[in-house]
């Protein structure tokens, strides 16, 4: 990775780079706001619920970013992704609510936002040139490259993302939720299969309440929030 045309392009923010590190969310905890950590490879990369975040040496995007808190910060965030990946490669990716970016029916990238000592560290993982996935991630996992059939510069997604999250960062909640609404194919009308700690259940989706949650009409009849848990479409 070329990192200093990185920090030319974005010459007053803070950057730190490691060719090799366990979690740049972890790096991040600590430094001031507007911080951004990026790695060429993660040994132990987070993703959501505890699960790990397949972080290939020099294939993909893995970056944090140091926030103040905002409301539905993992939605705008998400809503960036997409639209720095369109500007770079002219792939456009679906929203599964809240934290993934789906290509071809299968995960491409994936947002964790954490608080730490009063800030918010949202860490950003992009699959950009993986040739191929571990037999577990096979089915799930994809990359713009096994999209599109060609590489791409990663040094141009970091710099066309970075001031894409931190606008989309600051935009009003309710802007945020229409956009995500507008953006994604799992906010409204799909059919899902909600994980959950006690259980799993299946619905429609509803839309999303002023919070940014998701709502989910039972098949029983009944609506419910989800506030967490792993959104899936059903019979995937």
């Amino acid at each position: 990775m070329n990192v200093d045309a990185i920090r030319r392009a974005l010459a007053e923010r803070r950057i730190d780079y490691y060719s090799s590190i366990g979690s740049t969310m972890i790096a991040a905890a600590g430094l001031p706001p507007g911080s951004i950590v990026l790695a060429g490879e993660q040994t132990a990369g987070q993703g959501r619920h505890g699960h790990t975040w397949h972080s290939e040496p020099d294939a993909g995007v893995y970056c944090s970013i140091v926030f103040h808190p905002a409301p539905a910060l993992t939605l705008a965030i998400g809503l960036a992704a997409v639209e720095a990946i369109t500007e770079v490669t002219g792939l456009v990716c679906d929203l599964r609510w809240p934290n993934d970016l789906m290509l071809g029916g299968k995960k491409c990238a994936g947002i964790l936002v954490q608080l730490v000592d009063g800030l918010a560290i949202a860490g950003i993982g992009i699959n950009v040139n993986h040739a191929s996935f571990p037999p577990e991630l096979a089915n799930q996992a994809t990359s713009l490259r096994l999209q599109s059939g060609r590489e791409w510069s990663r040094e141009a997604i970091l710099i066309a993302l970075i001031p894409t999250v931190e606008r989309f960062a600051a935009l009003p909640i309710d802007e945020v939720l229409d956009l995500f609404t507008h953006a994604s194919s799992y906010a409204s009308g799909r059919r899902v299969v909600v994980h959950q700690p006690d259980g799993e259940f299946h619905g429609v989706t509803a839309g999303l309440d002023a919070a940014g949650f998701l709502k989910v009409r039972k098949d029983d009849g009944s609506y419910t929030l989800v506030l967490a848990g792993g959104v899936r479409a059903a019979g995937s």
